[in-house]
């Protein structure tokens, strides 16, 4: 189970209602004049087109969204996990909000460990112990009243609406329901809100969720004391007691969301605005976008071998560094001057043969030049030139399948980002240092990338992705796709990928990404080539023409892209 072919074998087992987006010719981006949305999920785009419609800015639509998708999107729209916000403002300024989930006072670096110091199977992903502090509702509040401009009710009513009357289920909602039917028959809390009458639900059919709604309202009518405190803390903690997890009112109490700077860097003319650790998404982006830097890439051409090499030993190079110093920048020092530095993407261009793929495990920490799925997504910007862009996760689809009864708040199993045992596998096969170890009250390492784009201080492109260790990735061939190779946004987020994340030594290829002669070339050259990887969606906006440096189109001055892959998402403007 720690080998990544057949780890990513099964997560992509369970997307299997995945479509061949990016295999075809691509749709035209959807166009719009004041503003952009793209989400996961369709009536949580227009819950957040009609905030902005409405005169509410990007922050307040995110805001909207975010409870709307905990409510539609229940796979990783959530209340009980946690992510990131990256945002721009119309003033230039730039900040990001964390409020990932942090580690339960009382956990331990080997918690998930037998007495002969072994990984036990599954503690670390279901069940209440995999839990980890939830953050999401304290991060939106956090959003909506430092940079929103509406009220908590008015932002939160159209979720309460959803959640209490319910909503007819499409074939795409369906999908991921249906991807985890046999746990819900082991939660009867889940059970009772998931399962109709014991079977799974069929199109058309409602899913309403009365537990939810109250939970919203007490959120709604009290802020995050509604669900830090009093008859909601109260169940979380009486559910993680019964299922011998370690979540405590302590835990609840001392919850607090940061204000970071976000990460930064240029890539030919442009500036990219990304987050900071604990994620690594825009550190990593930021090393690969470096070295690619020294190639030319257009003139070498999209999906040649040659530029294919490059780019799989700069992700090669690139997640070696993830994986061996990026943790929380309250437990470690993270060398981000070193890592962001142009002459260090030199070095690690200067490593990288030419003719030949390299060796992972040749590759280490402390030798030179390497000295000393499931999230979801959503972009808006605004008539005003705000930029927002959120990834939340729950980690796995329907986090760790437990509930706190009563609630409908759905729990992530967020713990399973730490290393749990140095040198051994997570979920999304990433090998991973001391710097991630468990600490209580430690914040896991992340994959999320919530970016913006800009040139000359204003927002050109928001984007991110749903997908563990395969965001960064996705991320950045979106980026190069628009910047190196022309691509409108909606081809660049069509276009099939190729992942490669230093071990284990195999890059996940898509179906139609290589032709059979880049292939063989690539083969040839020692690459290991594997399977397609797990469908990401990638929502992304485009401001002032469907392509970098294109014609505009009219009055529209938003183009949005939402990924075809897996069939559910929309993206909608006014």
């Amino acid at each position: 189970m720690h080998d990544l072919s057949v780890r990513l074998t099964l997560i992509a087992s369970t997307c299997f209602f995945c479509c061949a987006g990016g295999h075809a010719a691509s749709v035209a981006p959807v166009a719009a004049e004041h503003g952009m949305v793209v989400t996961a999920q369709h009536l949580a785009t227009r819950v957040g087109v009609d905030v902005l419609r409405k005169g509410g800015n990007a922050v307040d639509a995110a805001v909207a969204v975010g409870y709307a998708l905990a409510v539609v999107y229940p796979a990783a729209g959530n209340l009980g996990g946690g992510g990131f916000m990256t945002l721009q403002l119309a003033d230039g300024r730039k900040t990001f909000l964390d409020f990932r989930e942090k580690a339960p006072l009382a956990a331990s670096a080997d918690m998930y460990l037998d007495s002969n110091g072994n990984v036990i199977e599954g503690l670390s992903t279901k069940g209440h112990l995999a839990v980890a502090v939830p953050g999401s509702v304290a991060g939106l509040e956090a959003a909506r009243v430092k940079y929103g401009t509406r009220s908590r009710a008015a932002l939160m009513a159209p979720a309460i609406r959803l959640a209490g009357r319910g909503f007819a289920l499409m074939p795409g909602d369906l999908a991921f329901l249906n991807t985890a039917t046999a746990d819900f028959r082991k939660d009867a809390a889940l059970a009772a809100i998931f399962l109709n009458r014991g079977k799974p639900f069929q199109s058309g059919q409602k899913l309403v969720q009365k537990d939810l709604a109250r939970t919203l309202r007490l959120i709604s009518q009290h802020g995050s004391d509604g669900f830090y405190k009093g008859p909601v803390a109260r169940a979380l903690v009486a559910a993680s007691t019964a299922g011998k997890g370690i979540l405590s009112q302590a835990d609840l109490n001392q919850y607090t969301v940061r204000e970071l700077a976000p990460v930064e860097c240029d890539y030919r003319g442009y500036h990219i605005v990304s987050a900071p650790p604990p994620s690594s998404g825009g550190v990593v982006i930021c090393e690969i976008l470096n070295i690619l830097e020294g190639y030319p890439l257009r003139e070498l051409g999209f999906r040649s071998a040659k530029a294919v090499h490059y780019q799989i030993e700069a992700m090669r190079h690139a997640y070696l560094d993830r994986n061996s110093y990026l943790g929380d920048p309250d437990f470690v020092k993270n060398p981000l001057d070193r890592l962001l530095d142009k002459a260090y993407a030199a070095k690690i261009r200067e490593a990288i043969d030419p003719a030949r793929a390299g060796v992972s495990m040749e590759l280490k920490p402390g030798v030179a030049p390497h000295e000393g799925m499931n999230t979801t997504h959503y972009s808006i910007v605004d008539r005003h030139g705000n930029a927002v862009a959120v990834t939340y996760t729950l980690n796995d689809w329907f986090g760790a399948k437990v509930t706190a009864a009563g609630t409908g708040v759905l729990l992530n199993n967020e713990m399973d980002d730490f290393t749990v045992k140095i040198g051994v596998p997570n979920y999304y096969g990433l090998v991973q240092g001391q710097a991630n170890a468990i600490a209580p009250g430690k914040r896991p390492l992340s994959s999320m990338s919530p970016t913006i784009i800009t040139r000359d201080g204003k927002p050109v492109m928001v984007l991110g992705t749903p997908g563990g260790s395969l965001i960064i990735t996705a991320v950045t061939h979106t980026i190069l796709n628009l910047i190196d190779y022309g691509m409108n946004v909606q081809e660049a987020v069509d276009a099939p990928r190729f992942h490669q994340q230093w071990l284990p030594d195999v890059t996940l290829v898509d179906t139609f990404a290589l032709s059979p002669d880049t292939r063989r070339i690539l083969l040839e050259m020692g690459h290991k080539l594997g399977a397609p990887q797990p469908p990401n969606h990638l929502a992304a906006i485009l401001v002032g023409a469907p392509s970098l440096g294109g014609k505009t189109d009219g009055k529209n001055r938003f183009f949005g892209a939402n990924d075809p892959r897996r069939n559910t998402g929309l993206a909608l403007g006014y």
